[in-house]
């Protein structure tokens, strides 16, 4: 009987830790993703190339951009910043110019707790704290597995959530593994 449970909780282990992901929780980065320090950025204004280019996020929340130097990138949508850049540019600069803005590469998640190697870490879309766990080198011998907690920075607040194996990590995030004590 106590090796029937011992395989038990190593096939259910296995799975979770096998990067298997339900399907509502495969998402990728919401569509209401909101910009901040440390996303890479691709500026498109079709038509003129000169404009046009790869910006990080500063660490005052701003791109900086020619002709118009520095825009606030912050707390803002794909959406909210592209209608923002081609306000600046029109009507002094261009009539009706087309701008596109997408993300190369989304600012690092963080962990923290009874992992081998705390750090932050390249997000990849659709991870999950798994994933994370296994970038930083695997739980430490004190590690609490079940006492998972990610903090969310919303814009105007940071939000707790209790996790689990397989929620999934968004840009920004920090992950802090809890200790147990024997």
């Amino acid at each position: 009987m106590k090796q029937l449970v011992c395989i038990a909780y190593l096939l259910v282990w296995g799975f979770m830790g096998s990067g298997v992901v339900l399907a509502e929780e495969a998402a990728a980065v919401p569509d209401d993703y909101r910009l901040a320090a440390g996303d890479q950025l691709r500026v498109s204004v079709y038509g003129h190339d000169d404009l046009s280019g790869e910006f990080v996020v500063d660490g005052k929340g701003q791109l900086s951009l020619p002709l118009i130097q520095d825009i606030d990138a912050a707390n803002k949508t794909l959406n909210e910043l592209e209608a923002d850049i081609t306000d600046k540019l029109q009507p002094d600069y261009l009539k009706n110019p087309r701008v596109s803005v997408e993300v190369l590469s989304y600012r690092p998640f963080y962990i923290v707790g009874e992992v081998n190697d705390p750090g932050s870490y390249p997000y990849v879309s659709g991870m999950t704290v798994i994933n994370g766990v296994a970038l930083a080198g695997g739980f430490t011998y004190r590690a609490q597995k079940t006492r998972i907690k990610i903090i969310r920075d919303r814009s105007v607040s940071k939000e707790e959530i209790e996790a689990s194996a397989n929620t999934v990590v968004l840009p920004g995030d920090v992950i802090e593994i809890g200790e147990r004590f024997f």
